[in-house]
């Protein structure tokens, strides 16, 4: 086994949380993602600030492309490694 793990980016927290919850419902992933804040350096201001759902995927199961359109659903995207 690996320690992959997909990195989706997107706009606020909400669609992050979103994104957290539909992933076990759509890809049936396991283990709950994480969510983390992402500001650019100096940047306080959550309207400056990126989302980004961390998903593992040890047994690299789950496709890239597919997690790219999903979180484009929310206006995010697939940060590649």
């Amino acid at each position: 086994m690996s320690d992959v793990r997909h990195v989706l980016v997107l706009p606020d927290r909400e669609a992050a949380e979103e994104v957290a919850q539909a992933l076990g419902e759509r890809f049936g992933v396991g283990e709950e993602p994480r969510i983390v804040r992402d500001a650019l350096a100096g940047e306080d201001d959550a309207e400056d600030a990126q989302w980004l759902v961390l998903v593992g995927d040890e047994d690299e199961r789950l496709d890239a492309a597919a997690l790219d359109e999903f979180a484009g659903e929310w206006d995010g995207w697939r940060e590649e490694p």
